[in-house]
């Protein structure tokens, strides 16, 4: 699902240049339990806004806190958004505007991956 994915834009808390920079972060127990808690709210709440027919998954990166979350929509290419929190924030858990702009900006960019591969055919869905 992954594989053709592009990068759909940077968000507060994500982004390649702070991935790079926690590369080589060992992370504790809680603290992946954190960030899978985290990315796991992100997927949900990415959920909530599709109707079915949209696929959303992630994957947790190696070596430090970060993860990717995609989406694949029925028609079009999957689109992705990573995400990368502080290390000194990550047990506090994930704000909830974090959440929702990642979680909005992916619905509505499978959403449009949609329109772009159908073109005028359709009209929007969206819960």
């Amino acid at each position: 699902m992954f594989s053709d994915s592009h990068m759909n834009g940077n968000y507060p808390g994500s982004g390649a240049g702070v991935v790079d920079t926690q590369s080589d972060v060992d992370l504790s127990g809680g603290q992946k339990r954190a960030l899978r808690t985290a990315v796991a709210s992100i997927v949900a709440e990415t959920e909530s806004y599709l109707p079915e027919g949209y696929h959303v998954g992630s994957e947790l990166q190696d070596g430090g806190p970060a993860a990717t979350v995609a989406v694949d929509p029925p028609a079009g290419h999957p689109v992705t958004a990573g995400y990368t929190p502080d290390v000194d924030d990550l047990e506090a858990g994930i704000d909830d505007e974090t959440q929702r702009e990642v979680a909005q900006g992916l619905a509505a960019s499978a959403v449009l991956q949609v329109m772009d591969a159908v073109g005028d055919g359709i009209t929007p869905t969206a819960r």
